[in-house]
C-alpha cells in the first residue's frame, strides 16, 4: 500500500517539485498545506504517514507547527524541507521529532532517500 503523504509548503512551486517526484515513486499525496494553520487543521484531519514541512510559512514557523504535531501526539513521521540550513535550526528540528532535514535547494534522490529511510 502506498505511503500517504502531507505536502507543507507556501511554494506552489516547490509542493508542485516534491509532489512529482513523489507521485513518481508511488506515494499518494492526500493534502497539500500552504501556511502553517492548514498544517496542523490537515494534519490531523488527513493523518498521513508522512509530512513534508517547510520552516519558513507566511504564518508560523515550522518547528512551532512540529511542537504541536509533537504535543498533540500526531503519529505522522516528519521531514522538513527548509532553505534555512543553519545547525541550530536543523537540530532544533530533529530534536522536536523530524526525522530528516532536507536543505533547499534539494535533488530527487535527496527527498527519496530520506523518504525511504523513515
Amino acid at each position: 500500500m502506498a505511503k500517504s503523504v502531507l505536502i507543507v509548503d507556501d511554494s506552489l512551486y516547490m509542493r508542485t517539485i516534491i509532489k512529482d517526484a513523489l507521485k513518481e515513486e508511488g506515494y499518494e499525496i492526500i493534502g497539500e498545506a500552504a501556511n502553517g494553520e492548514e498544517a496542523i487543521d490537515m494534519a490531523f484531519e488527513l493523518k498521513p504517514d508522512i509530512i513534508t514541512l517547510d520552516n519558513i510559512l507566511p504564518d508560523m514557523i515550522g518547528t512551532d507547527i512540529l511542537r504541536v504535531y509533537k504535543e498533540e501526539g500526531l503519529s505522522s513521521e516528519v521531514v522538513m524541507i527548509s532553505a534555512v540550513g543553519q545547525e541550530a535550526v536543523i537540530n532544533e528540528g530533529l530534536s522536536l521529532g523530524a526525522r530528516h532535514y532536507i536543505v533547499k535547494p534539494f535533488t530527487s534522490e535527496q527527498l527519496l532517500d530520506a523518504l525511504a529511510n523513515l
